[in-house]
């Protein structure tokens, strides 16, 4: 069970986690893991795969939106010689590696509709066409799907296919934030702290009770990932103090990101609680945009062009002008946009493209 061990944890929710890892990992069902970015889903998956009758064959991770949506099938199901400009040679892709083990498809909200429909085909049938190939394969590969984005809402916005959401959803195993298992934080710190500590052969110091009540109480957006950044950032840059307090920790963290600031109904579904956020944005948005036309309505009454004035704010414009303020706000990036918005890269590309902001 050493698999299990890697998932650290008393509370209850990790208790559940192993329990249900545990009881799925031994079946060949499709499996769809949950969670914020930060949580481990990887750990997750490679638990599932290593409690498995597939352990001893191969375990692949394939991270959907780091591949280009133009060689993504090729990628993924691989391809003849010749089939396109630059295909010197046959490729196998990844299932064809993956047979007889486990294939992960994390982000797989980023997964081209195009692929879609093959990779539903592989989990129904277990077989697929090679691109430029017209003889169909077959392969045995349980494929396990991550994502840290709601997928019901990308099937709404047309961004996933339906029939593929409730096949790969046979299972759903939910990984919870951080904050939902405060009391683990302690004991992750210290696993962190450690871990650290014997890698660099470094002195180990220990951590104040006052130093562990100030951790407990941060929102920690990014979860345990952030939480394991930001004691190894203080291990480095604090070093010679043998027990840590929190003073050495607070330069460390972000201004604000206390559970106390932010008053939200923390117990809820990730899901539900990125969906009412957004909503709230878009309300807030669209009443900003309301007091400016009204405004605007006002100042031009008198004239001809008052004739002219917008009437309604629609959808698109609330959904346009989000948009474009979050990419001002994180400067351009379109990657913390994207993580903003809670929505995938490829469909903010999309929206950029739709809406001419590119």
């Amino acid at each position: 069970m050493n698999a299990l061990k890697s998932l650290l944890g008393e509370s209850e929710a990790m208790r559940g986690l192993r329990a249900l890892i545990a009881q799925v990992a031994p079946t060949d069902i499709s499996v769809l893991i949950s969670g914020e970015s930060g949580t481990g889903k990887d750990l997750v998956a490679r638990a599932l795969h290593e409690l498995s009758p597939r352990r001893a064959k191969p375990l692949l991770v394939v991270n959907c939106g780091a591949i280009p949506q133009g060689i993504f099938e090729s990628e993924v199901f691989g391809h003849e010689r010749g089939s396109y400009t630059g295909a010197e040679k046959m490729r196998l892709g990844y299932f064809e590696q993956a047979d007889g083990g486990t294939l992960v498809l994390d982000e797989i909200g980023e997964m081209p509709l195009s692929a879609q429909v093959k990779l539903l085909r592989v989990l129904e049938e277990g077989e697929f066409l090679r691109v430029g190939s017209s003889t169909v394969r077959k392969v045995n590969v349980r494929v396990i799907a991550a994502t840290h984005v709601d997928l019901m809402a990308a099937v709404s916005r047309g961004d996933f296919r339906q029939d593929l959401y409730y096949r790969l959803k046979a299972v759903t195993v939910a990984v919870p934030p951080l904050r939902d298992r405060v009391d683990d934080i302690p004991l992750l710190a210290k696993h962190f702290l450690k871990l650290f500590c014997d890698r660099n052969h470094l002195a180990e110091p220990t951590i104040s009770d006052d130093a562990i009540q100030l951790l407990k109480g941060q929102y920690w957006s990014g979860n345990v990932r952030e939480l394991r950044n930001v004691v190894e950032t203080v291990l480095t840059l604090e070093r010679g103090a043998m027990v840590l307090k929190p003073e050495h920790f607070r330069p460390h963290l972000p201004d604000g990101a206390t559970r106390t600031n932010l008053p939200m109904l923390v117990q809820r579904p990730p899901e539900t609680l990125e969906q009412e956020l957004l909503l709230r944005t878009l309300l807030d948005l669209r009443r900003e945009v309301g007091e400016v036309k009204h405004l605007l309505v006002a100042a031009i009454s008198d004239t001809r062009s008052a004739q002219h004035a917008p009437e309604s704010v629609t959808l698109r414009d609330v959904e346009r002008d989000q948009i474009l303020r979050t990419l001002n706000e994180n400067g351009g990036n379109r990657r913390k946009t994207a993580r903003d918005l809670g929505i995938g890269e490829r469909t903010l590309y999309r929206k950029l493209k739709e809406y001419e902001i590119l």
